[in-house]
């Protein structure tokens, strides 16, 4: 990657709808040459796709809860069922397994707390190998989905 890659990376950061015309204009490129540049960047996987940033409020999952989960038993086995229930829950939107404790730190979008609750007791706690969950919730969201310093 050069400098005119990180110049494209950075515009779609800041708007991944601006058309390639716009794009070429504001890293002062060619459109075919900015066009090959970005399905290049595309096709490495630097570029992992394009979605559009939606107010979680808006459709109903305002109540964001952080969840630290340590598990039991660390064996392959437990591990993968833990992984695959979590992955399969639509409330989950977000899954890190970690190095040291917290086994899993994990974002939960719900409408409210008595919807976290019924998330928790119906699906959360009846994942295998749980020893203790930890659930947070943000006074105050400071910064959110800042984009990478490139």
């Amino acid at each position: 990657m050069d400098s005119l890659d990180y110049a494209i990376l950075r515009q779609l950061q800041r708007d991944g709808r601006l058309t390639n015309v716009e794009l070429a204009d504001r890293v002062r490129l060619s459109p075919s040459s900015c066009l090959r540049r970005v399905r290049a960047l595309e096709q490495a996987g630097v570029i992992r796709g394009y979605h559009a940033d939606v107010d979680p409020a808006a459709v109903g999952r305002g109540f964001e809860v952080t969840v630290h989960v340590e598990l039991t038993l660390k064996d392959r086995d437990t591990v993968e069922a833990f992984e695959a229930g979590v992955a399969a829950m639509e409330e989950v939107i977000e899954c890190r397994r970690m190095f040291g404790v917290p086994d899993y730190v994990i974002r939960v979008a719900v409408t409210d707390p008595s919807a976290y609750e019924a998330f928790y007791m119906g699906k959360l706690a009846q994942l295998p190998g749980l020893a203790r969950v930890n659930s947070q919730f943000a006074m105050k969201v400071v910064k959110s989905g800042g984009a990478l310093p490139i």
